[in-house]
């Protein structure tokens, strides 16, 4: 036999009960919802250098995600099977990345291909800003505007961004986490 609060519908309150915090806690706004989802998904992240999340949206719908790590079934990497290249910008500054892992946005985007999903004239949220690697993709892909938690080397992307028209939006999640 079913007891009777669970064959109650609705709310179950009575409207005297105290709430256990005073004020009601504040909604999330878009930005600070979809970067919120973006940190969970890096919790995915197989990189052991850094863990990163990306998501793809267009009118307040994902469309895909992403973190990084290495492709789909071949081995993660690890303290002995993480190997790093570097490349030197022409400035001289080097950047080092994994020859195993792929990128956050790479892989939503690929995930996106994957199922047949248009992401053309999309925004992507992404935990970091994206290396120029990725942002020659991303603007390949027909993203709009990128919005990022934690700034990555922005310095390096600053020409490609004013060239390609691409916005780059910091949506600090540090007071929320």
């Amino acid at each position: 036999m079913a007891m009777p609060e669970e064959t109650k519908t609705g709310c179950s309150c009575t409207g005297d009960e105290k709430h256990e915090h005073s004020e009601v806690e504040k909604r999330l706004g878009w930005h600070e919802y979809f970067m919120s989802v973006a940190h969970l998904i890096s919790r995915r992240a197989t990189c052991t250098r850094g863990h990163i999340g990306s998501v793809i949206v267009r009118d307040h719908s994902i469309l895909s995600t992403g973190y990084n790590g290495a492709p789909a079934g071949l081995p993660h990497c690890n303290d002995s099977n993480c190997r790093i290249y570097r490349s030197t910008h022409p400035d001289g500054t080097v950047e080092e990345n994994c020859v195993n892992t792929i990128h956050a946005e790479i892989n939503a985007i690929a995930q996106a291909a994957k199922h047949g999903v248009s992401i053309k004239d999309s925004d992507i949220y992404i935990t970091a800003s994206p290396c120029i690697h990725c942002l020659k993709v991303l603007i390949n892909v027909g993203i709009k505007t990128i919005y990022y938690d934690k700034p990555y080397k922005i310095e390096n992307i600053d020409e490609l961004l004013r060239l390609s028209g691409i916005k780059l939006v910091q949506v600090n999640m540090a007071h929320n986490q």
